[in-house]
């Protein structure tokens, strides 16, 4: 639509812009935080020739994702991302984006994600037995680590149809292309890239090695096809072969499977490893957990169909994504003037909805930092709008592994909570790191109890 010049969102000054480009390198969390805070629900940053409007009610989310969402593109960091991640899903607009999403989105049907459903449990039962051999010892286990091999596993099962343990430097490798992609981000795509700069160096490493991994994927799968199909890798592959131009072929290939294994697996560790944070904090509502997982389980191998009884894991992850969201800052870019909540936007304005404080929101959340699963409970009417939570994003660009990652990270934690306790480590600290997700700084590190010896200790 467009609008005519209106109202003004308030703002810091533009002697402030320095600060606020020091503050979005160190703080980004706390910018944004700070910024809602002082300003309110509508806020505009002048940094150079550069204004950021940082959009903070469900009203506003509901607008710029959804019901204008044409006018909207990917904003501020995707564009230099680009450099990094090429043109996947996470980054791509227009007809590209469209085809992308049309290639990919049959493979997350819901009744082919309950087919794989033993594939997580599996994997989740095998978690199990690893954490196990850390019980009773005087040293903490590094669950992150594991949570994130489990994650990248899963992944590959599930969608590709194709075992990546193969790939040991993988895990490293996204990790320095995410890094790479956050300085673009951060330097606005400044900096040259031939500089001999170690993250550069290291970036360009990692793109190769994820490039040979793509290749021995499909030339693996292109030997031995796969009758159904109906996996991302066959899919890409009879997508990218329509290109006229091989090259171009191939980079569509390690872009899509890049992008979507970096956000596909990344995602779902953050939540799984914030809600065991959060729970080994909270002794009370571990206990619910595990009395759960014991009712609907027993002794038996945990099963599809039980998903939709384990209400309270479910309630205890929606809580821990309302205050860890895996997907922390949605940019976006105005292509045509618009109006916000009733503040003019001009075409080419950076506008930013930001999940994090949106879920922190006082009038939507009371007390919004306490870790409360009960304001989940789908017996009791919240009375709060629909887009007050949107840990997945909203509308067109609505997170396409949502499904996915939720089934997953529910058998992870129900089957976790069954058999072992995860006691915090006194003095270990945990904080928010906002990269393409909201990563644990520092990882995360849990003493490992086994529920039935710790039973017994506490009876005695």
């Amino acid at each position: 639509m467009t609008a005519s010049h209106g109202r003004v969102p308030p703002g810091p000054p533009r002697r402030a812009a320095l600060g606020v480009l020091r503050k979005l390198r160190a703080d980004r969390l706390g910018l944004m935080s700070e910024a809602v805070g002082t300003y309110g629900d509508a806020v505009r940053v002048a940094i150079g020739p550069k204004k950021l409007y940082i959009f903070n009610h469900p009203d506003h989310a509901k607008h710029v994702l959804a019901d204008n969402a044409a006018n909207y593109h990917k904003g501020i960091g995707y564009t230099e991302a680009k450099r990094a991640l090429g043109d996947g899903l996470l980054t791509s607009e227009g007809a590209l984006w469209k085809e992308q999403r049309r290639t990919i989105q049959p493979v997350f049907q819901h009744k082919r994600i309950a087919a794989r459903a033993d594939v997580i449990v599996e994997e989740a039962l095998d978690l199990v037995r690893r954490l196990r051999a850390h019980a009773g010892a005087d040293r903490p286990a590094d669950v992150l680590s594991e949570v994130t091999a489990l994650t990248l596993g899963v992944l590959g099962r599930t969608l590709l149809e194709a075992d990546l343990g193969a790939f040991d430097s993988v895990g490293h490798s996204f990790d320095a292309v995410q890094d790479q992609a956050m300085f673009e981000m951060e330097t606005l795509g400044l900096v040259p890239q031939w500089l001999p700069l170690r993250g550069q160096r290291e970036f360009r490493a990692a793109r190769a090695d994820l490039q040979r991994m793509v290749g021995t994927l499909v030339a693996q799968r292109t030997a031995n096809p796969i009758e159904s199909g109906d996996d991302v890798l066959t899919r890409l592959i009879a997508s990218t072969a329509k290109e006229a131009d091989r090259r171009v072929g191939d980079r569509r290939m390690r872009d899509e499977l890049v992008t979507l294994l970096l956000a596909g697996h990344e995602t779902t560790a953050s939540t799984v490893g914030w809600t065991l944070h959060l729970v080994s904090q909270h002794p009370e509502v571990r206990q619910r957990l595990h009395d759960e997982a014991v009712a609907v389980y027993g002794d038996r191998r945990p099963e599809y169909a039980d998903l939709a009884r384990l209400r309270y894991t479910h309630m205890v992850l929606e809580e821990a994504m309302r205050l860890f969201p895996p997907v922390w800052i949605l940019p976006r870019r105005a292509l045509e003037d618009d109006e916000v909540g009733g503040y003019h936007v001009p075409a080419g304005a950076e506008v930013l909805i930001c999940p994090y404080t949106l879920h922190r929101h006082p009038a939507y959340w009371p007390e919004p930092t306490r870790f409360d699963p009960e304001r989940f409970d789908p017996d009791k009417p919240s009375g709060r709008p629909r887009y007050a939570h949107i840990p997945f994003g909203a509308g067109p660009r609505f997170c396409v592994g949502n499904h996915l990652g939720l089934m997953e990270a529910t058998f992870i934690i129900s089957t976790l909570m069954r058999e072992l306790r995860l006691d915090e480590v006194p003095g270990f600290r945990v904080t928010p790191e906002p990269m393409m997700s909201l990563r644990l700084g520092g990882g995360l590190k849990l003493f490992v109890r086994d529920w039935t010896r710790a039973a017994r200790r506490s009876a005695a």
